[in-house]
């Protein structure tokens, strides 16, 4: 039922876009399964020519494969690039191709779940709980943001654990310095070699 209802929602939003509907039609006949690791589900999405197909069949072959843990799906699922893929948990198998395709047609399609909720509940409540939605998520990278700047503070400025970044700058511009000196020596030291070996 849930997985009938999230098709029928993809493929309005499928048939909305013009992008989605062109992307759609070019992974015509491709699959994609994703693999929660940890958990007994499998999912697998086929596109047909101007829609998608979801299933929890095991098993099909798919032309693409990407499992991992739901929050490192869900984290992937939010950023521009399957180019994150290098630094995420996420593990890919099969036609890279595929599996992009597919990710650029799931960002086109997402739905909008402050829309979708309205259905349900109504504008006013949709919208309600839409802004503490976001309120909570703001609030949990502002908590997040202010750890990380914290602890990269105490760490440099404590613990004396790790270089403060005016340390760092100027360490790097001495090591550019340095280099820029020894490769002038070495210059010089080649011109003299030749001057002598020419005597």
């Amino acid at each position: 039922m849930l997985l009938t209802a999230l098709e029928s929602t993809l493929n309005r939003n499928i048939a909305a876009s013009s992008a989605a509907r062109t992307l759609c039609a070019r992974l015509a006949g491709k699959s994609l399964r994703l693999q929660l690791t940890g958990l007994p589900f499998e999912l697998l999405l086929r596109a047909e020519a101007d829609r998608i197909h979801l299933s929890s069949d095991a098993s099909t072959t798919a032309d693409a494969k990407l499992s991992g843990t739901p929050i490192g799906l869900l984290n992937l699922a939010v950023k521009e690039s399957a180019s994150s893929l290098s630094g995420s948990s996420v593990r890919m198998e099969g036609d890279a191709e595929v599996a992009q395709g597919f990710s650029q047609l799931l960002k086109q399609a997402r739905p909008d779940i402050e829309e979708e909720l309205s259905r349900v509940v109504g504008d006013v409540a949709a919208h309600q709980v839409g802004t503490t939605v976001r309120s909570l998520l703001g609030f949990g990278r502002r908590v997040g943001n202010t750890f990380l700047q914290n602890a990269g503070e105490y760490l440099s400025e404590e613990g004396r654990d790790v270089p403060s970044k005016t340390e760092a700058e100027e360490f790097i511009r001495d090591v550019d310095t340095l280099r820029d000196d020894v490769e002038r020596f070495a210059a010089r030291l080649n011109t003299l070699e030749l001057k002598s070996k020419n005597k």
